[in-house]
């Protein structure tokens, strides 16, 4: 069988050149620019002094998230959401997942009530925008969490551990890692998955495109992301600890 040449050029275990930048935002509490290859994604964290309703009273804290892509992220312009007077389901669903990731990781405990918004603003999309949110978002919250401890808002940074995401599919039979678009849009299978550092799973999102796929070809694209989110992870904590 001969090997199968990525569109992108990469090997098929190999993720696109991946940086994070904290303090990217001067106002935000905490900021983040993350770019997987030529998806950049501004990640901000907002804290605020209130929670939803329903948590009002119960001494715990809130994560949520906004998600949206800028007019010419993308090949031609695409109208403002807000233009239309309403979210796509796309993105109601990818903001969603954003909030779940990140609540995963986060004891709301001790975060007490207060709610820390964040933003996903993406400046050039090239596929894995909602994974590299996820990645970068991680980031920004941290940062803030880091601010408000050091603040005295909160006793104790309220984070138990990285997370991050990324993309995996099928071309050609073959699993690869962190698709960009050209490869995402020719995929029979398209997977994204969020990791925790400690390898604990938080969410799989997976879709036959093109054709069915069975419980083998999912292991092994599991285990490529299980791979692709350590590297993910140890970029983070290294951008912590030059930033921080």
């Amino acid at each position: 069988m001969e090997a199968v040449i990525r569109p992108s050029g990469r090997e098929p275990n190999h993720l696109r050149n991946i940086s994070f930048s904290l303090g990217f935002s001067k106002h935000a509490e905490g900021s983040c620019l993350v770019k997987f290859g030529d998806t950049h994604v501004i990640c901000t964290a907002t804290v605020e002094n209130q929670v939803p309703g329903w948590l009002r009273g119960s001494g715990a804290g809130w994560v949520t998230s906004e998600y949206g892509m800028l007019p010419r992220s993308t090949s031609t312009r695409m109208k403002r959401e807000a233009s239309r007077g309403k979210q796509s389901g796309r993105t109601f669903e990818i903001q969603r997942l954003i909030g779940r990731s990140l609540r995963a990781v986060v004891d709301l405990k001790l975060l007490g009530e207060l709610q820390i918004r964040i933003d996903c603003d993406v400046l050039q999309a090239d596929g894995g925008t909602r994974t590299a949110s996820v990645s970068g978002a991680y980031l920004a919250m941290h940062q803030a969490c880091h601010r408000i401890v050091k603040e005295k808002i909160i006793p104790k940074n309220p984070i138990i551990e990285p997370v991050s995401a990324v993309s995996c599919g099928l071309y050609n039979g073959t699993a690869l890692l962190d698709l960009n678009y050209l490869e995402d849009s020719q995929a029979e299978v398209d997977a994204n998955f969020v990791i925790t550092a400690s390898g604990k799973i938080v969410e799989i999102q997976s879709t036959a495109e093109n054709k069915t796929f069975s419980q083998k070809e999912f292991n092994t694209l599991f285990e490529l992301a299980k791979l692709g989110c350590i590297e993910i992870s140890k970029h983070q904590i290294d951008e912590l600890e030059s930033s921080l």
